[in-house]
């Protein structure tokens, strides 16, 4: 045959026309392969002419023809009995994967059906991709001759030609039916997501998350437990299923033999087919004693730094009931879960701690804080430190130690968590332990703290920040916190509610600071409205004793002369009288309404100590006083304080140890007075019954009866008056500290 055969050049075109068919086989279009397998059938019965075609699909997970999918050319319709037989030519030509001819396969009739159609020779050449059998091409000839080796690789053409065609639409089809399912996993996804946001509580929000679960994975029963706080124990939180009859609700422990432990141990999902079969038989745990379960999908529920949550569960009666394709939607299903449940115990911690700011003072607040920390974030340790001058304060921890110890307090220049203060950015430490900078490596060994996340409070007028909110985790297991992620973010949130309980505490305090100077300022004035009225009484009484005297001694100077009884007693009483008046007269004048000016404390200080007469065993250490601006007050009023406190502390001491004073700018308006003695300290459930009227007279720590007018109750009066506050520091073994707040004048 030359290169012109009409046969070639039709083979040719027919090949190109079934390359166009191909191209534009698509899914939106089933009928598209069918026209090219046709195709490919007719361009088979007229390149060999005299012939029939039929093509039929194959089925490899079935291992059989698709009887629907014949496409026929050149002969009649199909027949009821003309499918490929389990042993013909077919079935042996997808098993060898190649071409079978009738004349060459010795033993092997023909098909009945063929037979009747006149068909003398056949060929069956297997439709292969990557050597994976899709389909056959049948030609029937009635002629009794072979097929030449041209016809024959035209036919091999045709038969790779019909093997893509198949191969591509059946590629198509997956891919779509893969979008579509993608398509309905991420609307049910998206819906789950919805119904879950919408919750406002943990417990709403797990008992959706379940139902979601249920729905999208086509389950019947299920459950969620959540992690507790030590980690060791997962704690039931919601359960779901029809016909629920003693559900096993109790408390598993993480190394405990089930299902569920294995998954919060490995934090990996288990897709189990049958839980009959080993090694799920020997541990799993029954969702409900009375139901029996056949097969199981559990995830783990894992947040921020690789965090376990919980696990979710589900089971089913049936055997293999979940597919690899619903744990992957399980998984997908747990990421909204997880951001879910710490959203709403996010929320829930906000919405308890918006109630304590209205009904609690500052200290409650702050130690519920540290506590939700820990809970929140999986620390082990939470601490609140405020900014007082040059150091930080402990204010709140839910940390062991002693207080009073010089863990209380931090520099703020040279400390992690000064740092945060300063910067005023939040700050990740991977191990305090061995960290240069952290004040206290010595207890961060002993509670063995690693990892750290530190964050300013900061005001909500956004001036400099007034504290830091840190949080620790402990080694071994101790998960990286996430900068600028969700442990950044919750730790600045609850460091905002914290501003706001020492912004709220600052206002109560300085409105009942301004309530009490009121309320003192009316009764010192009608009390010194009193006082001006019996001062004059007294003066018109007792006032005209000497004037009197010296007229008798006047009249009488003979007989006062003679008589030395007499003239004496007469002076003594004119002494008396004179002394008498001049003590009441200093003492109404503290009545007297305050005229506040520039006062140096370190001068009242040291009048305090000349007024005080202190004993040879107790020393006074003065510390930055020298160095404070004036405070604005009265310079008598300020040293009766300072000489009460001292009165005070020796009583407590018993006449010998030392007291400490010592100042700091804390703000541009005010300064803070520290008077710390070495006595036994005073119970912190008297703290605020000292400054009550009725321990003036009596010493608050047991000792003496104490001098009129010096009682702490003035110190509190004295303290409103000239603009300031007093408050009281002691753990009742280890000294008292006494805290003066005092109002400063104004640079400029």
């Amino acid at each position: 045959m030359h290169d012109t055969d009409p046969r070639l050049l039709r083979t040719l075109s027919s090949l190109n026309r079934i390359g166009a068919a191909i191209n534009r086989i698509g899914s939106d279009n089933p009928l598209d392969v069918a026209a090219a397998l046709r195709l490919i059938a007719d361009s088979a019965v007229k390149v060999l002419g005299g012939a029939s075609a039929v093509i039929y699909t194959y089925d490899p997970s079935r291992r059989a023809f698709d009887l629907d999918s014949r496409i026929t050319s050149g002969g009649r319709g199909p027949l009821p009995d003309e499918g490929p037989r389990p042993d013909g030519l077919g079935a042996r030509a997808i098993h060898d994967r190649r071409p079978v001819l009738s004349y060459e396969e010795y033993g092997l009739a023909l098909h009945p059906a063929a037979i009747r159609a006149g068909a003398r020779v056949v060929g069956c050449f297997p439709l292969l991709v990557a050597d994976q059998p899709l389909g056959a091409l049948y030609v029937y000839r009635r002629l009794e001759r072979h097929f030449t080796q041209l016809e024959l690789l035209i036919l091999e053409n045709f038969a790779n030609q019909a093997a893509m065609a198949i191969y591509h639409a059946r590629r198509l089809a997956r891919h779509a039916e893969e979008l579509a399912r993608r398509e309905d996993e991420a609307a049910r996804l998206r819906r789950a997501g919805l119904l879950i946001s919408s919750r406002l509580g943990l417990a709403d929000t797990l008992q959706s998350i379940l139902q979601m679960a249920l729905e999208v994975i086509n389950a019947q029963y299920g459950i969620i437990r959540l992690l507790d706080r030590s980690g060791q124990t997962l704690v039931t939180r919601a359960v779901a299923g029809e016909g629920l009859s003693r559900p096993l609700v109790e408390a598993l422990p993480v190394d405990s033999n089930s299902v569920m432990g294995w998954v919060a141990r490995h934090l990996e999902p288990v897709l189990i087919a049958d839980l009959l079969e080993e090694p799920w038989a020997s541990i799993y745990y029954p969702l409900d004693s009375g139901l029996r379960m056949r097969s199981e999908v559990a995830v783990p529920l894992v947040g921020a730094g690789n965090r376990l949550e919980g696990v979710l569960n589900l089971e089913s009666p049936a055997i293999n009931a979940f597919s690899e394709q619903d744990c992957h939607l399980l998984q997908s299903l747990a990421i909204h879960a997880v951001i879910a449940i710490q959203e709403a115990r996010l929320l829930d911690a906000l919405q308890e701690t918006a109630g304590l700011l209205l009904v609690q003072p500052l200290q409650p607040v702050l130690e519920r804080l540290v506590e939700l920390a820990c809970d929140l974030l999986n620390g082990a340790t939470s601490a609140i430190w405020l900014v007082a001058g040059e150091r930080l304060v402990l204010s709140a921890t839910n940390a062991e130690y002693r207080r009073g110890a010089r863990a209380d307090t931090l520099p703020l220049r040279e400390s992690l968590t000064g740092q945060v203060v300063l910067s005023g950015r939040p700050l990740v430490a991977d191990d305090v332990r061995n960290d240069p900078h952290f004040s206290h490596t010595d207890l961060a060994r002993a509670h063995d703290w690693q990892r750290a996340l530190i964050v300013p409070i900061v005001s909500s007028d956004g001036s400099e920040p007034v504290g830091a909110f840190s949080v620790y985790r402990t080694a071994p297991d101790a998960e990286r916190f996430t900068g600028a992620g969700w442990d950044e973010k919750v730790l600045t949130c609850l460091a905002h509610y914290a501003a706001l309980a020492v912004q709220n505490a600052a206002r109560q305090e300085a409105l009942q600071s301004a309530q009490e100077q009121r309320a003192v300022a009316e009764t010192f004035a009608a009390v010194g409205d009193v006082a001006a009225n019996l001062l004059h009484q007294l003066n018109n009484k007792v006032g005209t004793i000497p004037v009197r005297v010296q007229g008798i001694q006047d009249k009488c100077a003979a007989a006062l002369a003679t008589d030395a009884y007499l003239a004496t007693n007469l002076a003594e009483i004119e002494r008396s009288a004179t002394e008498a008046m001049a003590v009441m007269r200093e003492n109404l004048l503290h009545l007297h309404p305050i005229h506040r000016a520039p006062v140096s404390v370190a001068d009242c200080v040291r009048g305090a100590m000349v007024a005080a007469a202190l004993p040879a065993d107790v020393q006074v250490q003065m510390d930055g006083l020298d160095d404070l601006p004036p405070a604005l007050g009265a310079p008598r009023s300020l040293t009766m304080v300072f000489a009460n406190l001292f009165d005070n502390a020796i009583e407590a001491m018993g006449g010998r140890g030392v007291i400490a004073v010592r100042g700091a700018v804390i703000s541009d308006t005010q300064l803070r007075i520290a008077v710390t003695d070495s006595g036994p300290g005073i119970p912190p459930d008297l703290h605020e019954r000292i400054f009550d009227l009725d321990f003036s007279r009596r010493s608050p720590r047991g000792g003496q009866a104490g001098r009129l007018g010096f009682g702490l109750w003035w110190v509190k009066t004295w303290m409103a008056r000239l603009g300031g506050a007093v408050s009281v520091e002691s753990d009742g073994r280890h000294g008292t500290t006494f805290w003066l707040t005092l109002p400063r004048v104004k640079e400029g």
